[in-house]
């Protein structure tokens, strides 16, 4: 970045995946957004966002909430105003889960999951899950603030396997290489 970049402000993060076969339960994957820190940003997130909520100072909501992948185009789409967001906070991850309902499902599971980040009319990265198949969630943004305390992108798909709630307390965890 240069001295004129104000770095990232709004950007959209957009998910879509195909309706589950007929006689087959319903497929659900849900957005979600941890906020962390500037005090600990590789430790429990401040808070979550994911369906049903949004965050306390409205900078991070949920525009779209699908249960079952049948919308036309992306079937959940969630807004992070990060250019608003407190300046206590120095990280943003975002994460894809898939709900556990009566059995276990991976991405590999998914018919057709798609995932598209934006700011403005620009991509800023595509995702079709096929590198982590045997996952049951996966986070595949995170957005920091650096030292001019503009937000930066910095793409990466991480797999996790195991349950939505556990997922939404370590999906900030510090990654090994």
């Amino acid at each position: 970045m240069n001295g004129l970049s104000k770095g990232l402000g709004k950007v959209e993060v957009a998910l879509r995946w195909d309706p589950s076969p007929a006689g087959q339960p319903a497929t659900d994957l849900d957005l979600v957004a941890g906020t962390f820190p500037v005090d600990d940003p590789y430790g429990a997130p401040a808070y979550v966002v994911h369906f049903d909520s949004r965050s306390p100072d409205g900078t991070i909501y949920l525009n779209r909430d699908s249960k079952d992948g049948k919308g036309f185009g992306f079937d959940e789409v969630m807004t992070l105003e990060l250019g608003r967001l407190d300046a206590r906070y120095a990280r943003v991850v975002v994460g894809v889960a898939i709900q556990q309902h009566t059995e276990e499902r991976t991405f590999g599971d998914v018919t057709n999951p798609g995932l598209r980040i934006r700011e403005g009319y620009t991509d800023l990265a595509a995702e079709d899950f096929a590198a982590v198949p045997g996952a049951t969630a996966a986070t595949v943004a995170e957005f920091v603030r650096d030292e001019t305390g503009a937000w930066e992108f910095r793409p990466g798909l991480h797999a996790f396997e195991g349950d939505p709630a556990t997922f939404t307390r370590v999906m900030g965890a510090a990654r090994r290489p």
